[in-house]
């Protein structure tokens, strides 16, 4: 088989975007909208793939922001987006790429998009969230995957 052929043979399709969990909470409102707004913000990020049949993938990116001002929490934000998607005919090795990178890159914006309504519907100032870039996670994944694996050579 050609190397054209093979190309031809992948196939990606997005089946559906989906929100799957939101939460929001203010637990020092409203005394928090009194107080000088100096924030500090803590962010998370978390994947999940799960094989929902053959090709046919469940991506979960999980999203946790924190803002604090001073010690006091102003709001606690949690948004898992979740997307089907129709992997077919990549290998092995581009299997991981596409599901740990390429899949949470496409569901990230939906985050974003969720967690600015959120924030401002909340009445706090605007909040966006910056790029981010999970082919550099994907990579600190596999590095750190590698030196947990039993009879590494890792040099601690």
């Amino acid at each position: 088989m050609t190397e054209e052929n093979t190309q031809q043979d992948k196939q990606f399709s997005i089946q559906k975007i989906h929100t799957k969990d939101i939460s929001f909470e203010t637990p020092n409102s409203p005394k928090i909208f009194t107080e000088k707004w100096e924030p500090t913000v803590d962010f998370n990020l978390g994947t999940n793939v799960e094989s929902l049949e053959d090709n046919l993938f469940e991506i979960s990116l999980s999203v946790t922001v924190t803002v604090k001002c001073k010690e006091m929490t102003a709001y606690l934000i949690e948004v898992t987006q979740a997307g089907i998607f129709s992997v077919t005919g990549f290998s092995e090795q581009e299997m991981g790429p596409m599901l740990g990178s390429f899949c949470p890159n496409i569901l990230f914006p939906y985050s974003r998009e969720v967690i600015s309504d959120l924030v401002a519907k909340g009445g706090f100032p605007q909040l966006l969230l910056a790029p981010v870039n999970f082919d550099a996670l994907y990579s600190q994944h596999l590095q750190k995957a590698q030196q947990q694996a039993p009879g590494s050579n890792a040099v601690n």
